[in-house]
Order: C-alpha cells, then structure tokens, then sequence
C-alpha cells in the first residue's frame, strides 16, 4: 500500500468516509486536539496516486456509544476525559477536496499541473497540514518566470511562512473583486493587489481615488496603542511608474504634494449615460433622466449647457417645445445638476487653454505609467460617480480603436497592454437597472477582449447587478455579515455552499476568501501586512532585477523606482 518513505512526518487524521459530489470526512489523530482545527485550514491527503488537496469546511465531536454522553465524566476526571478521546469520543472534521496532483510516488508525473478533482482517495489514507513545498506547488512562487507573474498576497491560516501567490497574468485578464464590509481591509487590499501589478508590469492601472488614499501616503487605524499610523500610497512606492491626476489640486498640495495633471471636466464631455448612477443619489425620477436624451438627440454635445444655462420660464418652454420633453421633468434636471456649476473642476464654456484631460490620461496609460485620480474635497458621491463615469466612457472607446487597430495590423508594437479600473462605491455604477448602460456594467461583460477589465471595491456585494458578478474572475473576500452579500460574493462559484460557511467564520481583519481565475483554487489566507516589511520586499521583487540591470546605474534605477 504506502511505503514508510512516503508519509509526511505529522499527519494529522485518516479518511474515513465521503463521496466525490459530498466532501470527504476525516478522523481527528486523538494527540490533536480539536480547538486546533480551524475551517479554511489548508490539508492535503496522501492517496496511493494523488495528493488531493483541500479546505477544512466543518469540525464536528462524536461519540462512539451514546450511554457516554448521558453519563459523562466530571470535568475535573481529566484521566477519564483523556482515556475515552480517540475511542469512545472521537473529531469528525469534513474536507473539501480542490485539487488533485500526482504524489512523491509518482516522480515521473511530477511536471503535471494540478487538475481538478475526478475520484477521492481510499479509507484510512493520511491527512497532514499543508507545507511550505505544497502551497508553491498549487500556487505558484515569486521568483518563478523572473517575478513577472506571480505575487505573494498572503498565507495559509497557521503557516506563516508559506507565502501564497496570485497569478496576475491572469489575473489581468478579466475583470476582478475586492469585497468585505466596512472595517475590514479593503483599501490595503486593493493596494497590494495594484502595487503587485506595477511591479510585475502585468497590467497599468486607472485608480479612481474617492478619499485620497492610493496616491500618496495617508492615516490608517490600527497603530499600536491607539496611535495613529501612516502608509504609503502607490506614488510613494512608485514615483517613476504612477502619475497623480487631482481634481482638487489646492488640496492636493495643502497635503504637501504637487499633482502631476488639474482635471478639468467641461460640460460637452457628459453624456446622459454618465448620470445614470447619479438617478438615486440626486433623486432623479424616471422622467427627468429620460429628458437628458431628447436634449442630446436635439442639442449634441452642447445639451448639457444648453440646460445649465436656462434660467428662465420661458427658456424651459422653449426646450420643452423643441425636444418634446415636458418642461417639469427639464426644469427638475436642470435643478438637479446646477450644483456642478458650482465646483472649481467643473465648466460650461471652456477656454481655448484647457486641455482635455483624457489625452494627458491616455499619454501615462500608453507608456505604461499608472494613473491614480485624487479626488481631494470634491469626495461628495454625486461627483465621484459622474467623473469616473465620463472619462471611463472615454477611455472604453480609445482602448477598442487601439485593439482594432491592433486587429488589423497583428503588429505587437500595436498591442495594448492591459488595463484595470478600480472603482470603489462599485454598486452604485453596476446596480441592477443600469448595469447594461453605464460604462463600467459595459467594461464588466464586454471588454476583456479589448484587454480592459475592473477591479471592483465594495461592502455590499448584493447590490451588483447578477450579470456583473457572474463576469468577476478573482474575488478577494474578506468579512461579510450579511448572508445576501454573502451569497452574491459567491456568485458563479461551484461549490458555493460550503464557501459560505468558510466566509462566515472569517475574522474581522486581514483575513479573506480568495477564489476564482487566477488562483487554483479557493484558499482563505492571511493578507500580508502593508507596512515598512512589504515595502522592503517590493523593492527585493524579483521582477525588479531585470529593471536595475537594464540601467547603467542599477542602484539609482532603483531608487528611481521605489521610494
């Protein structure tokens, strides 16, 4: 059956029972003690062929006789208590079999890729934690391809030194998820995630910074005792590789810091799609939003300051009468959107100076340099969801006249490389109703093909529209308390139910889910920690030597490249 060579020296239970559709059931090793297994947990079972690798989704006690739990022991018999653990009661833990790879018996399969899982393993074959060799098997390492593909996002729960990777060739690819409610870590997720990106070279990156926390360095909680601590922001970390765009440059610099680019937005850059997001949060009714169209189809790219400059009653009349809009639904739009008048970023008559910001953001995406769009004290959500809106539909349109043009011509100096968006308050662009018109709902389902994708932020899962998540490729979950938020994070995932309670019992902080295309398969990990210790190991990447070694003064690259 097994050679002695082949078992791994701490097993920690043998399978009992299971199916390949239900999970496999493992008894607990009497020596370990329950309180030790913790879902999510990372195992791997030895078969006589494969290594099936799998997540402890359930823990349960037993008892052999059911006489011993009517009479059982005093709980100062501790002598009793520990002659009947491992016979008369016994741990049940289930296990979720993910994926299967040929074993130490089988060196010449050992080249093979994990597969998915086909059959199960035998009674009474050994189960031991994961090791440091297993999680690089299944997820990759960073030194491998030269540092350009994989990055080290956190590790298993109990293994610390066992770094866990997420593929971001693949990752680019399609467009991805950042999830968990308030509290929980999304922001330094969404940093390390972008940071591996830069420094992989695996995607350029548009960040649309709503609170001023990508760019430069900015306050997080969590500091020892109580203080205050502050992090790093992509610029910092990257001052050669990321351009700071600000719609608030005053602020902007008040923080000690000069924009690189002033956003200015002018009125003929709307479109009425770009306020469709903003229907709840200006309250627009039905009505009102359907008269942006009639004054498009009539007025062109001067409609919205045709609007905006009506003042009187008889000005309403007249673009009711020319539109065939009723001049009520005219006049509540006109009311609604006066309030960007008012903002210093925002115009209705440009100037002849004013360069269109989209040509200064498309100039850093095509070299390569990511662009992070600070939002200063125009933080209000109204302004947010148009912003990102506008120049989104912009930059949707120039990426697939650049893939086109690619198309035609097969030249690979034609090719773009990818993009992703981050958008955090997602659902508030891709809620159900208006995710088939907005320009992120259209990137979501459409543009992997014109190698643009999201990166999607958000506490509220549920409020995505279904056929936006079932399009998500990478989901990083953290804590959710809501069981439909729960269920719509899940959503497209096999196996879902399982997952569900894995989510459930994850902890508040630096602890999420992570699934989906560019990982193996599901793992819970422990996010590595953003501080000075990440910093240093961005600049000790491996993907960073080909760049040192590609100037004449490898250290001043370096320091060009990092902070």
């Amino acid at each position: 059956m097994f050679e002695e060579s082949s078992f791994r020296t701490q097993h920690i239970g043998v399978i009992t029972h299971g199916s390949l559709n239900e999970g496999i059931e493992m008894k607990l090793d009497p020596s370990e003690s329950v309180e030790s297994v913790v879902a999510g947990t990372f195992v791997v079972i030895q078969g006589e062929q494969f290594d099936f690798f799998c997540m402890i989704t359930d823990v349960e006690i037993e008892a052999a006789n059911e006489q011993i739990l009517l009479n059982p022991p005093d709980p100062s018999d501790d002598l009793l208590r520990e002659v009947m653990q491992g016979s008369g009661t016994y741990v049940t833990v289930q296990l979720k079999p993910m994926l299967m790879m040929p074993n130490a018996d089988h060196p010449e399969l050992s080249d093979e890729e994990p597969k998915s899982v086909k059959t199960i393993p035998a009674h009474f074959s050994p189960v031991a934690q994961a090791e440091a060799d297993d999680v690089a098997r299944v997820f990759g390492d960073e030194t491998w391809d030269d540092g350009r593909t994989y990055f080290h996002v956190g590790h298993p729960i109990g293994m610390e030194e066992s770094p866990v990777c997420i593929d971001l060739s693949k990752f680019a690819e399609r467009s991805n998820a950042i999830f968990g409610k308030t509290g929980t870590g999304k922001t330094f997720l969404t940093r390390l995630l972008l940071a591996g990106t830069i420094v992989t070279g695996r995607a350029v990156n548009l960040v649309f910074d709503m609170h001023s926390e990508y760019g430069y360095g900015s306050q997080a909680e969590g500091g020892e005792d109580g203080q205050s601590m502050f992090v790093k922001g992509l610029r910092d970390l990257f001052p050669s590789m990321v351009s700071l765009f600000s719609l608030d440059p005053s602020t902007t610099r008040d923080r000690g810091h000069t924009p690189d680019y002033e956003v200015h937005l002018h009125a003929d850059q709307i479109r009425p799609a770009d306020i469709l997001p903003l229907r709840d949060t200006l309250n627009l009714n039905s009505t009102a939003a359907e008269s942006s169209y009639l004054l498009k189809n009539q007025y062109g790219d001067q409609w919205l300051t045709t609007l905006l400059e009506a003042q009187s009653t008889d000005d309403f009349e007249r673009l009711a009468d020319e539109t065939g809009a009723h001049r009520s639904s005219i006049e509540a739009l006109r009311r609604k959107l006066a309030p960007f008048q008012e903002y210093d970023f925002f115009t209705t008559r440009p100037s002849p100076d004013d360069y269109d910001v989209l040509d200064a953001l498309l100039e850093n995406l095509e070299s390569g340099t990511s662009v992070v769009l600070e939002f200063g004290r125009y933080d209000d959500l109204k302004v947010y969801l148009l912003v990102a809106n506008a120049l989104t539909r912009r930059i949707r349109r120039a990426y697939e006249e650049k893939t086109n043009r690619y198309r035609q011509t097969q030249n690979e100096a034609d090719k773009p490389q990818p993009l992703m968006i981050t958008i955090e308050e997602a659902h508030k662009f891709l809620e159900p109703g208006i995710a088939h018109e907005t320009p992120f709902g259209k990137i979501a389902r459409e543009m992997r093909k014109f190698f643009v994708s999201l990166l999607v932020v958000d506490q509220r899962p549920s409020a995505i529209d279904e056929e936006v998540l079932s399009q998500i490729g990478t989901k990083m979950v953290a804590k959710l308390s809501d069981d439909k938020d729960i269920g719509a994070a899940l959503v497209g995932t096999s196996d879902a139910s399982s997952l569900r309670e894995i989510l459930a019992s994850l902890d508040a902080k630096q602890q999420a889910l992570l699934l989906g295309h560019a990982v193996p398969m599901p793992i819970v990990v422990k996010t590595r920690t953003y501080d000075q210790g990440f910093y240093d190991a961005l600049r000790a990447h491996p993907a960073t030597n080909g760049t040192a070694e590609s100037s004449a003064d490898p250290d001043e690259e370096m320091e060009d490249l990092f902070y």
